[in-house]
């Protein structure tokens, strides 16, 4: 990717209709923008889409601590969700929320190769958390989050 195609304005619809499985979902995400979205360029979009994922993300961790400390009368689901924990915010690099605050990093540095690279890797990040035997309370944000990152590697 380079640096002239980040300030390209663009169609919303435009961006999606050939990449995306869900294209719907994408656009409704960034329509969602404060100041819209048609006529943005691709720079403030995956800003965007970046600060969409990493609320996504501290709202999916905040319902898995609460889902922990509910869950002390099952062990089978309290050691899930602290798996999916250690997938979303262990403290290290290897979480879904250091590797979003990476990808914002990137973008800071116009490294729009690297920041498509650490959008799927938080894609990972979450997909580790949804496989598995999994309580069905869990699987309500994640998808979200998997789909904003999706949304994001196609905007750049």
């Amino acid at each position: 990717m380079q640096n002239h195609n980040m300030s390209k304005i663009v169609e919303i619809n435009d961006i999606f209709k050939q990449t995306m499985k869900n294209p719907s979902f994408c656009s409704s995400i960034l329509n969602s923008k404060p100041d819209g979205a048609d006529g943005a360029d691709l720079l403030s979009l995956a800003q965007y889409t970046i600060d969409v994922a990493r609320d996504n993300i501290t709202n999916t961790i905040n319902l898995i601590k609460s889902l922990i400390r509910e869950s002390s009368n099952d062990p089978k689901a309290k050691a899930y969700y602290e798996i999916c924990l250690m997938h979303s915010d262990d403290e290290s690099v290897n979480c879904a929320l250091f590797d979003i605050d990476y990808t914002q990093e990137l973008l800071k540095k116009r490294d729009y190769g690297g920041v498509n690279i650490t959008a799927t890797t938080v894609q990972t990040d979450v997909e580790d958390c949804i496989y598995g035997e999994s309580p069905s309370d869990i699987l309500i944000m994640i998808p979200q989050v998997t789909t904003i990152c999706a949304c994001h590697y196609a905007s750049c």
